[in-house]
């Protein structure tokens, strides 16, 4: 990931980075793309249809996920409060959609996969909330 580069460069930031919030960031993004791999691929499964709901809270995951990670990536100006309140919905979609995968993740391993990624981007969320 090139975060940590693109956001030093910028000219409002002048070097003065957020390591806490970039972790997220690329975590964000690394998460967004585990999730809508696993939502794809439990929509291969046998049982697709008990997976309806993992599949449901992977997207969700997913899109909250890059749109975080969009959001905190922007540094013209300064929108912190809403940056905040994507960070608390990140780590609650997270949260949710781990505990989801975490249910499936003996029968399924992008289940397990999936949810390892999503407990790094709870926890990089919580890191960068107490940053800011």
């Amino acid at each position: 990931m090139h975060a940590r580069a693109m956001i030093a460069t910028h000219p409002d930031v002048k070097g003065d980075t957020n390591d806490a919030l970039i972790r997220c960031i690329e975590e964000c993004y690394a998460c967004a793309q585990a999730c809508t791999s696993c939502a794809d691929a439990c929509l291969a499964e046998q049982a697709v249809a008990e997976l309806r709901q993992c599949i449901r809270l992977n997207l969700d995951c997913a899109d909250v996920c890059a749109a975080t990670g969009s959001l905190a990536t922007r540094r013209t100006g300064g929108n912190v409060p809403v940056i905040k309140l994507m960070l608390q919905a990140c780590l609650e979609a997270c949260r949710r959609c781990g505990e989801m995968c975490e249910s499936h993740a003996k029968m399924h391993e992008h289940c397990r996969v999936c949810a390892e990624a999503c407990r790094r981007c709870e926890t990089a969320c919580r890191d960068a909330l107490a940053s800011l």
